[in-house]
């Protein structure tokens, strides 16, 4: 039964594929369909790419929700075109094919798809489902001794913050500034997200405003109390309502290692590799590391697995790597007993030296790590001892390593070594499981991102604009800062072009202390490569502050400054550095940082790589148009006249627009310009055509105007000149309207002037008493016949008189069927009595702009000569 449903249609255009993306997003996100938005906006972009793409037709978008998931209809016009539904039903797609793509996805990625066909139209239908999840489950333990109890410390602090329906904070108990070390007046009034550090990842999970949102939420994340410092936290979210109806959420919350006051486990199986539930019975080592039922999360498992690990052989810390694909390096992933905020996601060798005891592939016993430093690397400077360590293997492919540590010398022997493996065993393959449904997440979650972050940067093509959405898709997204090198010439240093940080109270000074440091190398070698530079430079300078106090006698040494030790914090965890290279040229570097002790997880790395690609093309697509932006301007402006004279008696004013985006010079064209003593000429024109080919034949007729007018020649002979010179260009040449005038202030205060109007809109001379009449007859344009019979026409311009000249781009304005024309033209002049020829031409350019609603999509320039009553 449907119970709610949204449509739209969508143009044949490419843009329409965003849009249907934002509808789709936005609809689902209003039904509270938050965890299956990214598989339907991936398998939406893809159908309706095919419909307005592809097929070339408009695509109408249909939403139908019930009670147990969505159904997506992409419908389009073209019921004809032939789909590839034996090669998706074979999984084999012709890969150089756009077509079939977006079928095969929906083979993978829905529950069920398929595709109905009518006379007129086709439609492309998939499921989602909605996962079941139990509603109020309760939850009871065995009984079991004080020793298997988990550990707490002597007072259990709960900690009870109330947030309102805008994320705020509205209580504040005891125990919660006890933990946190703030009191309620500090907080309340905030949003929670000003102090949480919330594990958000592209894909995975929720946001902290979405996990408030939702009627109950329980997990792991982190608290940044008073001194700054992150505390990791596990919490129960739980919605209410008070009497008056008004929603609000209770967050219960204690320290990370004190998670099992409110962990409360559901009871979704565990299944092997073919769907068959694992079995268990008591004294199971599964049950005895994961316990029942496992928690459904893999950071859940881990961590479940890596506690009851160390409870199992008595140990004081723990711990959990899972092995990359190409099995050369492990990632922490889980820790218990150890400072796992600056351990998690870190990474070690497989290979750590020589022999077994040196390779994570074997189990290894070390009854003292003093004397072999370096064997564990994870338990550098923890203060543990002896270590035993296992591999989790699946059908003999190295996966993981599990290991258990304590403080005491000896504790550990082969006997326990082969109890962890014995688990470690049971486990790897629920691990292995539970690891692959969270990559296949994280690389839905990495397409849809890629996908909108491709979209971003193809949007533009200024380079100030791309440096900065490139660092604002990173942050916080992909890391805590960034910092944006571009390399201007081919073998030059890098130079710091942009700076961001997840808060930007900290740009400033991460921007000066990386000023301070010598950029990255661009020659390494390619691929992502640890960067220490920053974390170090920030460590010495808090070092050479506390020295320098010393040095001056002053005991004890004064704490830097918050400023620097906030800056130290910011970018004293992991540093890496990305090529930005295209065209096989690296043309810039991005450096990517975390805060301190946090690392960065590896496929949060290989998504960074598939980003900085996009990027550094989408950078050298902007470099590449500003340079010939910037080269074509200077040639335009270098067509353009210079300064206007000044002309004792006359006012003069030009107002020149070229059509096109970026073009400053285009086929009209003007120029005032001394001739000799006493004489002035002046000229407008219009060049057949728009853009760079008319801009040349103006560049060719200004220059000509200005060297024969003062060879002393009349009008009429400049004119004929200037059309043999255009017809002398061939096929380049181009046939020209031009009004050319010399001008002569008189002694009295009038002027006189002289034109030859040679196929160009007639000037139009304004008189005091408003009468408007054109100032000059028609004669013909150049550059069509080699011999023309032009005259000169003498006008006197009195005080008080205007004469506007413009070309057609102002009398051709077009509304629809409406024109302005000569006649719409003369009844603005006539209106302007009375004004300065700046203000005559300002409005006529705002009658023009106001007389259609599109931008004008011709040159237009606009010429008046006044004198002063």
């Amino acid at each position: 039964m449907i119970t709610a449903r949204a449509a739209a249609t969508f143009e044949p255009v490419g843009r329409s594929v965003a849009t249907a993306r934002g509808f789709v997003r936005d609809t689902l996100q209003g039904w509270g369909l938050a965890e299956l938005i990214e598989d339907a906006v991936v398998l939406t972009s893809e159908l309706v790419t095919n419909a307005v793409v592809h097929a070339g037709t408009a695509a109408e978008v249909r939403c139908l929700r019930d009670e147990r998931g969505i159904r997506i209809e992409v419908i389009d016009r073209h019921p004809e075109r032939q789909l590839p539904l034996a090669e998706v039903a074979r999984g084999q797609p012709d890969l150089s094919s756009e077509g079939g793509r977006g079928l095969m996805l929906c083979a993978a990625l829905a529950s069920r798809w398929g595709v109905d066909y009518t006379a007129t139209e086709k439609c492309v239908w998939f499921r989602l489902d909605q996962q079941t999840l139990p509603v109020g489950t309760r939850s009871a333990g065995p009984l079991l001794p004080d020793e298997a109890l988990p550990p707490a410390d002597a007072r259990v602090r709960v900690a009870v913050v109330q947030i309102d329906r805008g994320d705020t904070i509205v209580a504040w108990n005891e125990d919660a500034r006890e933990l946190f070390g703030y009191t309620a007046e500090q907080v309340v009034g905030k949003p929670l997200s000003d102090l949480a550090a919330w594990p958000q990842t592209p894909g995975t999970g929720l946001g902290i405003a979405e996990a408030l949102s939702l009627s109950r939420w329980e997990g792991s994340y982190g608290l940044r109390d008073a001194t700054g410092r992150t505390v990791p936290v596990y919490a129960c979210h739980l919605r209410v309502r008070d009497a008056r109806g008004e929603a609000s959420t209770v967050c219960l919350i204690v320290r990370e290692q004190e998670r099992a006051v409110l962990q409360s486990p559901t009871r979704t199986p565990v299944h092997g590799g073919m769907g068959e539930p694992i079995e268990r019975a008591g004294g199971d080592p599964l049950d005895m590391l994961i316990g029942s039922p496992p928690p459904d999360d893999l950071d859940g498992l881990l961590q479940r697995t890596v506690e009851r690990a160390r409870d199992m052989l008595d140990g004081d810390a723990a711990f959990l790597l899972l092995a990359t694909d190409d099995e050369t390096e492990l990632e922490v992933r889980a820790t218990t007993g150890l400072p796992s905020a600056r351990q998690r996601f870190a990474r070690v060798p497989v290979e750590t030296g020589s022999g077994r005891y040196g390779s994570a592939r074997m189990p290894a016993v070390h009854e003292d790590l003093s004397t072999a430093p370096g064997a564990v690397p994870l338990l550098s400077g923890t203060g543990m001892h002896a270590v035993v360590t296992v591999p989790l293997k699946v059908e003999g492919r190295l996966t993981g390593s599990l290991g258990v540590a304590s403080e005491l010398p000896g504790k550990y022997g082969n006997e326990e070594a082969l109890r962890l493996q014995f688990a470690a065993d049971r486990i790897a393959l629920a691990v292995e499981s539970a690891r692959l449904t969270e990559l296949e997440r994280l690389r839905r979650g990495s397409l849809a991102f890629l996908v909108e972050a491709s979209e971003l940067l193809a949007g533009t093509l200024d380079r100030d604009q791309t440096l900065a959405l490139m660092a604002q898709m990173i942050v916080p997204t992909v890391a805590a800062w960034c910092a944006v090198y571009t390399i201007p010439e081919q073998g030059s240093d890098p130079v710091l072009s942009y700076v961001l940080h997840e808060d930007e109270d900290q740009i400033d000074g991460i921007k000066t202390l990386l000023d301070r440091v010598p950029p990255p190398d661009p020659g390494s070698g390619l691929g992502v490569r640890p960067w220490s530079a920053p974390a170090d430079a920030a460590h010495n300078t808090t070092l050479r502050t506390s020295l320098r106090s010393l040095a001056l006698g002053k005991l004890p040494p004064p704490r830097p400054s918050e400023t620097s030790l906030a800056t130290a914090a910011a970018v004293g965890g992991e540093t890496v550095v990305l090529p930005l290279l295209a065209r096989n040229r690296v043309i810039g570097l991005l450096a990517l940082g975390k805060p301190t002790d946090e690392w960065f997880r590896q496929d949060i790395l290989e998504l960074a790589e598939d980003l900085s690609r996009r990027a550094a093309l989408a950078l050298d697509n902007a470099r590449l148009y500003s340079e010939r932006t910037a080269i074509s301007q200077s040639l335009q402006r270098s067509l353009l006249p210079p300064d206007l004279p000044r002309i004792d008696g006359v006012e003069v004013e030009v107002i020149y627009r070229a059509a096109g985006e970026g073009n400053e010079v285009g086929g009209d064209f003007y120029d005032v310009f001394p001739i000799r003593e006493g004489a002035y000429g002046f000229a407008i024109g219009d060049v057949c055509g728009t853009g760079p080919l008319a801009a040349a034949v103006t560049g060719l007729a200004r220059h000509a105007l200005r060297l024969l007018a003062r060879e002393g020649l009349g009008g009429p002979a400049v004119l004929d000149r200037l059309n043999a010179a255009i017809l002398e260009e061939g096929s380049r040449g181009r046939f020209l309207t031009l009004l050319y005038g010399e001008l002569w202030p008189q002694p009295n205060g009038d002027a006189l002037l002289k034109m030859v109007c040679a196929g160009h809109p007639l000037p139009l001379r304004l008189t005091p008493d408003g009468e408007v009449t054109p100032a000059a007859t028609p004669q013909p344009l150049l550059g069509v016949m080699d011999d023309l019979e032009l005259f000169e026409q003498s006008v006197v311009l009195r005080p008080g008189d205007v004469l506007l000249c413009v070309t057609d781009g102002v009398t051709e304005r077009r509304e629809g069927t409406r024109m302005l024309g000569d006649d719409g033209l003369a009844e603005v002049l006539s209106t302007c009595t009375g004004m300065t020829a700046g203000a005559v031409a300002a409005r006529v350019l705002r009658a023009v702009e106001r007389f259609a609603a599109d931008a004008p999509s011709d040159d237009m320039a606009i010429l008046t000569l006044r004198i002063p009553e």
